[in-house]
């Protein structure tokens, strides 16, 4: 697993590692099953077959499989429900903390942009900062991405962060995270979207929060200076509270 730099990536890897669990325990007794298949039938003994419709068969099998779904799947369902429900999917607790950032990033072949709201809190103003191939966040703050794409599927995945969302054509799809650690991680593209998907890598930059406040203040003072207003291209934002529905 790649290093976990989040909050409640933690959430996720417990999955993993007892989906993993089962997996092992499951290939062992079924090891363990033929080797003493083997052990004890042999060819002085004489085979007897058995079609397996008897209703002493039929409850075996289905109180196996029975006993196999609710120990694995159900372990896993649940923890999967309980993490979306008290965090991953709790997005409305998590724009109502102190200091959340929220960001829109539009997917395109092949590049990842993000758009900040900037002291004027709205999006797609003269204030907000737009990036390429970058999304600078605070360390230990809520981050709010909501996702569109203008052509393709494309999976926004940060690995690093245990964050992985695809952005898909005609709707907007969200997602959230929260670094515990500052540095640098990749942001992929999880889905194949053209010839040149290879090519679709971007960076997460943490930095303390001090500091991204005042890259923040820089960045939306140069974006000010550089808007453009009939540069309609450059105006792909959208009314944030227009997709509160989606939380």
């Amino acid at each position: 697993m790649p290093h976990d730099a989040s909050v409640d990536g933690w959430r996720i890897d417990q999955l993993l590692h007892s989906t993993s669990a089962f997996v092992l325990v499951l290939f062992l007794v079924m090891l363990g099953w033929m080797l003493l298949s083997v052990l004890r039938h042999h060819e002085r003994q004489k085979a007897h077959f058995d079609r397996g419709d008897s209703p002493r068969g039929i409850a075996a099998v289905l109180g196996v499989s029975a006993a196999l779904f609710l120990t694995m799947d159900g372990h896993l369902f649940v923890g999967s429900v309980r993490a979306w429900r008290d965090v991953f999917g709790n997005f409305a607790a998590a724009e109502k903390r102190p200091g959340a950032v929220r960001i829109e990033v539009n997917a395109h072949q092949w590049a990842w942009t993000a758009r900040y709201a900037g002291p004027d809190g709205r999006f797609n103003t003269s204030d907000d900062i737009v990036t390429l191939g970058e999304i600078v966040v605070p360390q230990g703050a809520p981050v709010i991405f909501q996702l569109v794409s203008t052509d393709v599927i494309h999976g926004f995945n940060v690995p690093n962060l245990r964050v992985k969302m695809d952005a898909v054509p005609g709707m907007v799809t969200q997602v959230w995270l929260e670094a515990k650690e500052t540095g640098e991680f990749e942001i992929a593209c999880a889905q194949f979207c053209g010839t040149n998907h290879y090519k679709m890598k971007g960076k997460l930059i943490v930095l303390p929060r001090d500091d991204w406040e005042q890259w923040a203040a820089a960045a939306s003072a140069n974006s000010a200076s550089a808007y453009d207003e009939s540069d309609s291209e450059g105006h792909w934002g959208w009314d944030w509270a227009a997709h509160a529905k989606l939380r």
